[in-house]
């Protein structure tokens, strides 16, 4: 169970980084030629890494970050129209996803519920 939920929740942090460069580079750029908010992509490389190797604190504190990009796609889908809408809404999706699965992961992965987890195991191997 904790592998998958950190395959998932780093597969939805790199879908939303790629998701941010596509949206503000090509997709649906505020201006023609492109936008400065691509930008808003690197934050999103600071708990990569933390993510990427499971490191219980970076899961604690990414699932408190992410909620910016949460709310800034709640307002993009509320106030744009067309395809830059429907992005917002993925990026929606993308963070409440993170989001649930880091939470997960915080709480499968705390020392006390570990330590739990252990003595059941080794209560139910019988003595040899």
């Amino acid at each position: 169970m904790i592998a998958r939920l950190r395959f998932l929740a780093s597969a939805s942090l790199i879908a939303l980084i790629l998701l941010c460069l596509a949206w503000e580079g090509w997709l649906a750029p505020l201006k023609p030629q492109g936008s400065l908010l691509i930008l808003k992509a690197l934050p999103l490389l600071l708990p990569l890494f933390g993510i990427l190797r499971g490191k219980r604190y970076t899961y604690q504190w990414a699932c408190m970050f992410i909620l910016l990009y949460f709310t800034e796609g709640a307002v993009r889908a509320w106030a744009d129209t067309g395809l830059s809408a429907w992005l917002a809404l993925a990026e929606v999706m993308l963070t409440l996803l993170f989001f649930t699965v880091s939470v997960l992961y915080a709480r499968a992965t705390a020392p006390s519920r570990l330590a739990i987890a252990t003595t059941a195991a080794s209560d139910r191997i019988p003595p040899t």
